[in-house]
């Protein structure tokens, strides 16, 4: 079955799982929320709504399309309840210190639960825009990710960093608007920030020649000191079609997270459930096999007590 329509089915089980109220007894109510429903992480929020029902039917999770990371992150400061959220963790980092885009005032309400596939950060050019490298984009025109998203934020760091600022033409715009504009040549490049394969690019792949930027070792260095959080990553060849070689870029952690209005028993059950679910789920979605509890450290906010418990139990250090 392709990716695009695994994820038509997932979406349709997610609309399924919100409808679903539990028929006797006490239900708890949990709603996730992680990306687009074009991305690869809405597909990923919909196979752990699925785990959390199947561990336990008293369970009710909702999953909820979003704009991306900050938009997240900000509701995290407001959400009641059992919120899960998705987000790489300099953005928490940002939350906290009240920084850009979170400049109206300083939070710290996420806390950590159990780690996602990392962020793989694609460049995308189509194929006969004369584009080879970073370099190239000058004089062209980009989306630098969803509008208001963690990649549009990351992309506009990349082209600063490479004196871009002012020679490239961005055009603020929905993310699931890039792959239509693309198409019709409206525009030369975008970037997306999600694991790959991103289903997003594996459809675009399949109608519009594209070329991802592999990325030289000098210009990952760059990029890579952008965000301390950050490391080396290579898509292998032929993960989209016309890809035929590897592509060197970047990958970033991401975190799902509830916030200090968790319950300990809540978050003791869905980091449970994750953990001892990851081999079920890695069957259906290799993206899983890269998650290791030892990630956990990196995911930058405190670890939600009914989390902890679970670590404790397991012995598994995560500080």
């Amino acid at each position: 079955m392709s990716n695009i329509k695994i994820l038509a089915a997932a979406s349709a089980v997610a609309l399924l799982l919100s409808g679903l109220t539990a028929s006797a007894g006490a239900e708890t109510r949990v709603t996730l929320k992680s990306a687009k429903s074009t991305s690869s992480y809405y597909l990923m929020t919909v196979q752990l709504a699925e785990a959390m029902k199947a561990a336990d039917s008293s369970y009710v999770p909702t999953v909820e399309e979003s704009q991306g990371s900050v938009q997240n992150v900000l509701e995290s400061k407001s959400r009641p309840g059992n919120y899960i959220f998705t987000t790489p963790p300099s953005l928490l980092a940002s939350a906290r210190q009240g920084k850009k885009p979170f400049e109206a005032g300083a939070f710290d309400n996420a806390r950590t639960l159990f780690v996602m596939p990392f962020v793989t950060v694609h460049l995308v050019a189509r194929a006969d825009a004369g584009i080879n490298s970073i370099a190239d984009l000058a004089g062209k025109t980009m989306i630098p990710g969803g509008k208001g998203s963690f990649c549009g934020t990351a992309t506009e760091k990349i082209l600063a960093a490479f004196g871009l600022t002012d020679k490239v033409k961005t055009v603020e715009v929905e993310l699931s608007a890039a792959g239509p504009a693309m198409r019709n040549g409206k525009v030369d490049a975008f970037a997306t920030c999600s694991s790959h394969p991103t289903p997003q690019l594996v459809e675009l792949a399949t109608t519009t020649p594209i070329r991802i930027l592999s990325l030289s070792e000098a210009e990952r260095t760059k990029v890579l000191a952008l965000d301390a959080s950050s490391g080396p990553l290579t898509i292998a060849a032929n993960t989209y079609k016309g890809q035929d070689k590897p592509v060197n870029t970047v990958g970033l952690p991401v975190g799902a997270y509830g916030t200090t209005a968790m319950s300990d028993d809540v978050a003791y059950f869905v980091t449970r459930t994750f953990w001892e679910g990851k081999t079920k789920l890695a069957e259906k979605s290799p993206w899983w096999n890269g998650v290791e509890p030892d990630m956990v450290k990196l995911l930058g906010a405190e670890v939600h007590p009914g989390a902890m418990r679970y670590y404790k139990e397991k012995g598994i250090a995560v500080k």
